[in-house]
């Protein structure tokens, strides 16, 4: 096959260039798997009843699963900014799935350059570095803000459309590698889903690998998310009858829990599993497109309030699995409170170079060997909608933080602080911000103080621009 030419020499230029550097065990290979719109509760070792995700329950009970763990954001874009930088969600450049620019239009922001990403962070330690999937952290058109210029080796990237630009037009649907000049489209009657797609890639990866080098890959899927595409399978959960909707809502879990499956199955034939670190999160919650989709047929979200979009717990909280072998203790459960942004300083740990990355995060490291875990004082969120798909009330603005057992959550600027006590109710349906004046001050300096100003993201999300063009609403 063409591509696995192109790889193959492609890791062989990678490991002339990296020949005079000699790594030993204590490097552990590194593969981070990330769902797309997957609820904390469409897993079953999370819960789920109906859809079934056998790979991935079993992956949790050889590790750590985390039941108090949170996205960078409730949307992608933004959420995977945090992801990859470490940064605090409302420090991060990135705080929505589009910027309102200057040209008075909604446009996807790409990472600034300042930002070290965990890509950067392990290529310079001399891993290889693969990225397979959904970047969205991009302009377009310029293709030194894709995941191949941002510190990945071998970068297989989709692209939608440039939206923007007519006279570029990316006409056909596939993964462009290392950049936008080789193309291997995608092909709905070939493989089972997107997913299927992606980890052959993956596979022809992780096959020309030598021993003596580590590797970082991250796995950016697409399932379940609701532009995901058909599935070939027409029968999978067929004699449930479901809506064909929710049907291919379970089916595209499934799958993508069969494709998680390969994955394993390979490291484990090549040897690689007992000396690599995997780690299994969602960028946001459920998300939520009727008629198309009701993320309650499913009860995705679980006991918690809202969907994608929303910082109430059922957008933002989401399963972490972490499994090291010979490191963690399987099937144990951790109710840390900790985020994305802990990712990069965790990993940074574990290599030796924490001193030399700036994030906002805590390493959880400490948890995973079984010492002292240091806590956070608080997690916030802040976080703008864009006006592709939706009015904006409020501006589209919105901010949450969660204070120990404690979370207020502020939708607009201008209006009252909600508060719930999560351990009482987690499902965020009692506001007490009346009984408890102090903490509600306390989250409101969090949200004013606890942030920085960024481009295209103004603070309250209120701009002139948006009301010149009469197409919003505002408070």
């Amino acid at each position: 096959m063409k591509k696995q030419f192109v790889l193959k020499v492609l890791i062989l230029l990678i490991a002339g260039l990296s020949s005079t550097t000699c790594f030993s065990k204590r490097f552990p290979n590194v593969v981070l798997l990330l769902a797309d719109d997957l609820g904390i509760n469409e897993l079953g070792i999370y819960g789920q009843k109906e859809i079934e995700t056998p790979n991935i329950d079993n992956l949790a009970k050889t590790g750590l699963m985390f039941t108090d763990f949170y996205a960078g954001s409730a949307v992608c874009s933004a959420s995977r900014a945090v992801l990859v930088t470490g940064k605090n969600p409302a420090k991060v450049g990135i705080r929505g799935n589009a910027a309102f620019t200057e040209k008075n239009r909604w446009e996807g922001k790409a990472l600034d350059r300042q930002s070290i990403t965990i890509g950067e962070m392990f290529k310079k330690e001399g891993y290889i570095t693969g990225f397979v999937g959904k970047w969205h952290l991009d302009d377009p058109d310029d293709v030194d803000t894709w995941a191949y210029r941002r510190g990945f080796d071998y970068a297989l990237q989709e692209q939608w459309t440039r939206r923007f630009n007519p006279k570029k037009i990316f006409s056909k649907e596939g993964l462009w590698m290392n950049g936008d000049e080789i193309l291997f489209p995608y092909d709905y009657k070939k493989y089972d889903c997107k997913d299927h797609f992606y980890t052959d890639f993956a596979l022809d990866f992780l096959n020309q690998i030598g021993e003596d080098k580590p590797f970082f890959l991250f796995m950016s899927y697409r399932a379940p998310h609701s532009f995901e595409g058909p599935i070939r399978d027409k029968s999978l959960y067929l004699d449930r009858g479901w809506p064909e909707s929710e049907r291919v809502h379970a089916a595209k879990i499934s799958l993508f829990d069969k494709q998680v499956g390969r994955l394993l199955e390979a490291l484990k034939r090549l040897g690689k599993l007992d000396n690599t670190i995997i780690l299994f999160t969602s960028d946001n919650g459920p998300h939520h497109s009727p008629p198309n989709h009701d993320h309650e047929f499913f009860d995705s979200n679980g006991i918690f309030r809202g969907a994608k979009r929303d910082l109430y717990e059922g957008g933002i909280r989401v399963p972490l699995i972490v499994a090291w072998e010979k490191i963690t203790n399987p099937m144990s459960v951790t109710e840390h409170i900790s985020g994305f942004q802990d990712i990069v300083p965790t990993l940074a740990e574990i290599l030796g170079v924490e001193k030399s990355i700036e994030t906002d995060g805590i390493s959880f490291l400490p948890l995973l060997t079984d010492e002292k875990q240091p806590t956070h004082d608080y997690l916030n969120w802040e976080m703008q909608l864009s006006g592709w798909f939706q009015e904006l009330p409020d501006g589209g603005f919105r901010q949450a933080a969660r204070i120990g057992k404690w979370k207020a959550v502020r939708y607009g600027i201008n209006s009252q602080v909600e508060l719930f006590d999560l351990s009482n109710d987690p499902s965020e349906l009692n506001n007490v911000a009346d009984h408890y004046p102090t903490l509600v001050s306390t989250a409101k300096k969090i949200f004013t103080t606890a942030r920085t100003d960024t481009t295209g993201f103004p603070f309250g999300g209120i701009i002139q621009n948006y009301k010149a063009q009469n197409r919003f609403k505002f408070e």
